[in-house]
């Protein structure tokens, strides 16, 4: 695909602008999230660049109630070591801002939580290289690809995650890496005021 200089800049620019409105969302709606939305944000992340070209992810959608609330007491039981006993002191002033604590109820209230899976070698699947890296880029895809259809998002991180494996029937060469709710804002939902860098803050030219 040729795109001209002036086209390039716009498109660039129009992108920013829908992606400089995204923000965490804590506060999920029940509304369903319209079907074939997630298939193709699923298909969008699949679409990342990855070592070796072994694309090693996996994304499990749990709609179930029952597994989303075995999911948020396991994750929560796990956040109140982390508020309570395992995170430092500057993590936590630095956390103070945003509000979070160890209570998660969007992981049952969101009508479909997404967990990332890293796929390590095992018995069906090979050797990934940059494993992270891979599934990192996977990851923004499919949270540009949700926004971009009026979808809010939430990036949540319980460790340890091996809970997660019994939850989503996942063999143990598969690793969660991301918890990810996903649907529309609660009405009334509040976002942390948050800034971004300024672009001479996080742009070098050499």
């Amino acid at each position: 695909m040729v795109v001209s200089a002036d086209d390039a800049v716009a498109r660039a620019r129009a992108f920013h602008e829908v992606m400089a409105r995204r923000r965490t969302v804590r506060d999920f709606s029940p509304e369903p999230v319209p079907d074939g939305v997630l298939e193709w944000a699923v298909r969008t992340a699949a679409t990342a660049p990855s070592g070796a070209n072994v694309q090693p992810w996996r994304f499990v959608a749990v709609t179930d109630p029952e597994r989303k609330r075995r999911l948020r007491e396991a994750a929560e039981a796990e956040e109140r070591e982390f508020y309570g006993r395992r995170a430092s002191r500057e993590w936590l002033d630095a956390l103070a801002p945003l509000g979070t604590d160890w209570h998660k109820p969007f992981l049952e209230r969101a009508p479909v939580v997404v967990v990332v899976f890293e796929v390590h070698k095992g018995p069906d699947s090979p050797r990934p290289y940059y494993t992270k890296e891979s599934v990192g880029i996977a990851v923004g895809l499919l949270l540009a690809s949700l926004h971009q259809a009026g979808l809010a998002t939430l990036t949540h991180t319980p460790s340890p995650m091996r809970f997660l494996n019994e939850i989503c029937d996942r063999p143990p060469q598969e690793r969660a890496s991301y918890v990810i709710p996903v649907g529309y804002p609660a009405p009334g939902a509040r976002v942390p005021d948050i800034q971004r860098k300024e672009l001479n803050e996080v742009l070098i030219r050499l």
